[in-house]
């Protein structure tokens, strides 16, 4: 029996190991990505504003060594759901069960003028050039912006305003600069009102600008000017922005996709191909597009493969739950849970943890916990 993983974020991560454990090397698991390894997407704030290293977040894929897991970097060039085979740039592998966790692609080069005039922090590439970026800018206006929904790891652009403003303050520029936040999102953070309302109070005290039902659409690199889907602009000195997310094209050619994202079975994660699951930021499961709730699939997934393998019913169902740590500045670290129902588009429940020094070490055990789960390693 062969399992092959497509894509080794959490979802990826969580299952292959999930399945290795229970099932050694009984079972072939195959797990194709096209990096040669991890980074955590709260790692890319820290590597931007100058908290870590490159070197100290990147977990190599090359350090999993789980019984019957075989890991294999490549570009995957095509994908057969029906027969579930999958052509990559280094051969084709054919699958009893088959599992897309590819994610989201970002693409910055959709919005006109976002790479010639501005930054982006979501791919690694990017956000581990910006420490200098940010080193030599002496202070002005800094716009953070979001280009459109959904977008990954909804917490990630009031977390870097807040960061922003420590960072100006910690070297006396913050009194001469301005911050503004734009986005499409009625508030910070939708799902959960009592945890918007504390970013929003964060912000006012900080004197950072909070912009809603406005999405970036242009840049005028030549004017420093933002410019967004209700005819106005803003200008700036520094800008970010959070770029269009899209399923991976692979994905798509695949005919996987309707409007925009797989489709699964919102308590099984399975699609409408026999055999074949999807899980985390590739799917329209209804929860947001953030690693716990990609790590949540992959253990839902990984239950009912577990089943089958056994020849026992698949009884195992997604709960919807997830939760988030969320950076409040100030090396204060907030958190939210929140629980969906599967297949709706509004939580059942979200509850706030107001932000503490003790919430903080509680994220790096999660980040740490996961390094030794995944890689064996700190």
């Amino acid at each position: 029996m062969r399992v092959v993983v497509l894509g080794a974020g959490f979802g990826g991560l969580e299952l292959t190991t999930t399945l290795s454990e229970e099932f050694g090397d009984t079972v072939d698991i195959v797990l194709i990505d096209r990096e040669d390894g991890f980074i955590f997407g709260f790692s890319k704030l820290d590597v931007m504003f100058g908290r870590a290293t490159p070197d100290a977040v990147f977990h190599r894929y090359a350090d999993i060594t789980k019984p019957g897991v075989k890991v294999v970097t490549a570009e995957i060039t095509a994908i057969d759901p029906e027969s579930k085979r999958v052509d990559t740039t280094e051969g084709t592998f054919d699958a009893d069960i088959l599992v897309i966790a590819l994610g989201a692609d970002v693409h910055p080069e959709a919005t006109p003028g976002l790479l010639d005039g501005g930054h982006e922090f979501y791919t690694a590439g990017s956000a581990f050039s910006l420490p200098e970026v940010l080193e030599n800018f002496e202070g002005g206006r800094v716009v953070i912006a979001v280009t459109s929904l959904p977008f990954k790891c909804p917490p990630a652009p009031s977390e870097a305003a807040l960061l922003m403003h420590d960072f100006l303050t910690e070297r006396d520029r913050r009194g001469r600069s301005q911050i503004a936040l734009v986005t499409p999102q009625p508030a910070p953070i939708p799902p959960s009102p009592d945890t918007s309302a504390a970013l929003l109070a964060a912000f006012a005290e900080r004197d950072i600008s909070f912009v809603p039902n406005r999405a970036l659409t242009s840049v005028d690199a030549a004017r420093h000017v933002a410019r967004f889907d209700d005819g106005s602009e803003m200008p700036y000195d520094l800008l970010f922005g959070i770029p269009v997310h899209r399923v991976p094209a692979v994905v798509a050619e695949a005919g996987l996709a309707v409007d925009g994202w797989v489709p699964v079975h919102p308590l099984t994660l399975e699609t409408s191909f026999p055999g074949v699951f999807a899980i985390g930021d590739v799917t329209s499961a209804g929860t947001p597009k953030a690693g716990v709730f990609a790590e949540r699939h992959g253990e839902t997934a990984a239950a009912r493969i577990a089943a089958t393998l056994r020849s026992q019913a698949e009884t195992a169902e997604y709960d919807g739950k997830g939760m988030c740590y969320i950076q409040m500045g100030r090396d204060q670290v907030a958190r939210v849970n929140v629980e969906f129902t599967p297949g709706a588009p509004q939580p059942v429940v979200g509850f706030f943890d107001e932000p503490t020094m003790q919430l903080a070490a509680d994220k790096a055990e999660f980040g740490r916990s996961r390094a030794l789960r995944w890689f064996g390693t700190n």
